[in-house]
């Protein structure tokens, strides 16, 4: 827990550096959009003569601090129009600034500063941003834009194939993903079973995505934070947008609760390609579908206080001739309170909560079934601009869990019995952090910390316990798995601590500038994750369990190492990164073979804790100006899992030696390109290569009581074909828009233009005929044409 030495640590730190502080003057303030108000992320606020700068953070709040003086500063975001003002800095100064959108006049001088291209001196790597209009650009399937599916197009990123759920990053899988929205968890982020994702675009106003080098502020995954944010709404006028497409159509609203204080902003999506279905005799009593809803107020009590509500809520619904109903998805809500304490110190105080709700609705055999998590996280984030040389970040954070594994309700005659209760199950997760970016030299630039977590499995539960702590038991005569048998149990009381850990979570990262278009930088960092999820597919599915650690389920705990080189060409015009890395994680989930996981009481006792590795080089080419842009990334990588033996006499799983992870995939070639012809026409095009998916095929077969069964060799000895497709798209803007309030455009697309049938699978099963166990390949997609009509007003 958080102690008062600690606490007595972190004032003296404050107290020290403030010393070094005291000679300066500081300018900060707020970033805006002229057009509505929103803050902007990430807007480079830079004086030249002195060469130092800083980035609004996620409130768009900057703070800098120079010696007295007159000064040009520079002001530049991609997608805006760069300014250059001229400050006097002879006392600690509040200067808030509107820039407004490319393309429209400004009364300041104009620059040409280019902030698409890498930032050299920033420590900050393995880290992609991607802006929501780069992401509109994008072809996709069925003419939806996805957030996600666009981040698949970067290095080191991939998926478990065509349709899939989830996301991977360097050879991690999906559950080793943190994904936040506003702050919120997002413990499922696809709908319809990973066609589309859970984020309206039109609601979204940034996204970044850390695969290395993670800042202490962020804990508890093992591979990736994708880190989100909604807008704010209009604070000046009202407005609307909205987009019709085949199988869905969304509208957001947005505007003022009180004139440049507050605003709202409210946003649904929803499917209606179930409504096709009806019209088919066969499938009339058959629908799938999906809607969401993102809202937000905020509003700007003073200068120094801004207050903001946030929510999302989304549902699927699958159901099969009225005999099954399948429903699932996240809900969330989140109170924050930005705070200035002075020119220097910026603090956000979060209250979270967050739900994922699964559902089941067995008809046919007489039972609903319930599952899910739920999350209550508070928050206290401070940032304090100590000099333009150093910077830290600080804060606290509780997290408590309620894990509901399955509840079975009886329907029909059977209603009136009790309900069939697995075991809930509860934890608590505390933790401390404190980050330093500091600027050693004027080629030398550094960002350490560290983190502290603790993690409570709590009571209400029974515990089951096994001879020698093994609750899984190795036969040596047949050379297989069993489950063991409890020899007592022991029931803990509510909030009671079952088992506890702790974990350093150490990070640093570093960077060395070359000269002013070259570095080369390096970082590490160990996150520790409490949370598994036990899933038998490579994708995850809406009926997957999240579990806590315990007894028998140890934390997962990840090193990552990695180092590259970063270059600017011609004055920012292109980028090149180069990225090597190597990661290990402890306490990976490994399954027995024939483990049931569905249901399951005593997980314990068809999981084993082994091992997972993963390295590979990273390359980026990115072109950022011109009409023409976009980028080329290629990944070739390797993803292993081991499970050794506990024991000498145990084989281990798959003999014990390292094997290719349901992750792991080779050569992973992506090409994303935008042309903008004129005002009226834009165009764009993806293309994508990866290695197929590890797998195992049957490597032979007997016969037993006349039936021809199939035999397994080693684990994923095999891999699909690889998967390849190009999509392009066409976006058609009237010229008239320039004249009315009314602006609307249409987008043309063509996904998988060439009709590559992908193998989404590859099952085996015994010909009628021959006897023979055959190959029978899968696919979801092959051309597929859509169009879609996006407006505003």
């Amino acid at each position: 827990m958080i102690t008062k030495n600690t606490c007595t640590f972190f004032l003296f730190i404050l107290t020290i550096f403030t010393s070094f502080a005291q000679e300066k003057f500081t300018l900060s303030g707020t970033i805006t959009d002229s057009r509505n108000n929103e803050t902007l992320i990430g807007v480079a606020i830079y004086i030249p003569s002195l060469k130092i700068g800083t980035t609004t953070n996620e409130y768009g709040f900057y703070s800098l601090s120079a010696p007295k003086g007159e000064y040009e500063i520079e002001i530049s975001y991609t997608g805006y129009q760069a300014i250059q003002k001229t400050i006097i800095l002879n006392q600690n100064t509040k200067s808030n600034f509107a820039i407004k959108e490319g393309g429209e006049e400004l009364q300041e001088v104009i620059i040409t500063e280019n902030k698409s291209k890498t930032n050299i001196k920033s420590p900050e790597m393995s880290v992609n941003k991607l802006s929501i209009s780069t992401i509109k650009k994008m072809p996709v399937v069925l003419g939806e834009v996805d957030v996600l599916k666009s981040i698949l197009l970067l290095p080191g990123v991939t998926n478990a194939g065509e349709g899939a759920s989830g996301f991977n990053v360097r050879g991690g899988g999906a559950d080793q993903n943190l994904i936040l929205l506003d702050e919120a968890t997002i413990f499922n982020s696809s709908h319809v079973f990973g066609f589309f994702s859970v984020f309206n675009p039109d609601a979204i106003k940034d996204l970044k995505l850390y695969k290395g080098g993670i800042p202490a502020r962020y804990g508890g995954r093992a591979s990736s934070v994708l880190e989100i944010y909604q807008k704010d709404g209009s604070s000046k006028d009202f407005h609307m947008s909205g987009g019709i497409g085949l199988i869905s159509s969304r509208l957001l609203a947005e505007g003022p609760i009180a004139k440049d204080k507050g605003s709202f902003l409210i946003g649904g999506r929803a499917s209606y390609a179930h409504l096709f279905l009806k019209l088919s005799e066969d499938n009339k009593n058959n629908s799938a579908y999906f809607y969401d809803l993102n809202t937000k107020l905020s509003y700007k009590l003073n200068d120094n206080n801004s207050l903001y509500l946030s929510g999302y809520f989304g549902r699927d619904v699958f159901r099969l001739n009225k005999s099954f109903t399948n429903t699932y998805g996240n809900s969330t809500l989140n109170f924050r309170w930005n705070h200035l304490y002075s020119n220097k110190l910026f603090s956000n105080l979060s209250l979270i909560y967050s739900d994922y709700y699964y559902g089941l609705d067995l008809d046919f055999v007489g039972f609903n079934w319930d599952s899910g998590i739920k999350n209550y996280n508070i928050k206290y984030d401070f940032k304090y601009y100590l000099s333009d040389k150093l910077k830290l970040n600080y804060g606290v954070n509780g997290i408590y869990y309620q894990f509901n594994p399955g509840t079975i309700k009886p329907t029909g005659e059977d209603s009136g019995i009790n309900p069939d209760q697995l075991d809930k199950k509860y934890a608590f997760e505390p933790s401390v952090y404190l980050d330093a970016e500091s600027q050693l030299s004027k080629k030398i630039t550094v960002a350490y910390g560290l983190r502290y977590s603790l993690f409570y499995r709590l009571g209400a539960s029974t515990i089951n316990y096994y001879d020698n702590n093994q609750a899984v038991l190795f036969n040596s005569e047949m050379q297989i798995y069993e489950k063991g048998t409890p020899t007592s149990t022991q029931y803990f009381g509510k909030n009671k601590v079952i088992q506890s850990y702790g974990n350093l979570e150490p990070r640093f990262s570093i960077s060395y500038q070359l000269n002013d278009d070259q570095a080369i930088k390096a970082s590490y960092n160990r996150m520790a994750q409490y949370l598994q999820l036990i899933s038998n597919t490579s994708s995850p599915t809406p009926l997957d369990v999240w579990m806590p650690s315990d007894n028998y389920i140890k934390p997962q705990l990840a090193d990552q190492g990695a180092i590259g080189y970063f270059r600017n060409i011609y004055n920012g015009a292109y980028s090149l990164e180069v990225e090597t890395y190597y990661k290990k994680i402890q306490n990976r989930l490994d399954y027995i073979d024939g483990a049931d996981l569905i249901a399951n009481n005593a997980i314990e006792q068809v999981i084993l804790n082994g091992h997972m590795r993963s390295y590979g080089l990273e390359l980026m080419i990115k072109k950022n100006k011109g009409k023409f842009n976009g980028w080329i990334s290629y990944t070739i990588s390797k993803s292993e899992q081991q499970t050794p033996g506990r024991t000498p006499e145990e084989t281990g799983i798959n003999n014990g030696q390292w094997y290719a992870s349901a992750y792991d995939k080779t050569h992973n070639l992506a090409i994303t390109s935008a042309y903008s012809l004129n005002e009226k026409w834009s165009f764009g095009a993806n293309f994508a290569l990866q290695s197929g998916q590890p797998v195992t095929y049957p490597n032979g077969q007997y016969e037993y009581l006349g039936i021809t069964v199939p035999s397994y060799g080693l684990r994923n000895e095999d891999r699909l074909p690889a998967y390849h497709h190009l999509d392009i798209s066409a976006t058609l803007t009237p010229t008239k828009n320039k004249d009315r309030n009314w602006k609307g455009e249409w987008v043309f697309s063509i996904y998988n233009v060439y009709n590559r049938m992908n193998a989404a699978s590859i099952n085996f099963r015994q010909n009628v005929d021959t006897g023979v166990n055959e190959a029978i390949k899968t696919s979801i997609f092959g051309i597929v044409p859509a169009v879609s009509y996006n407006f505003k007003f």
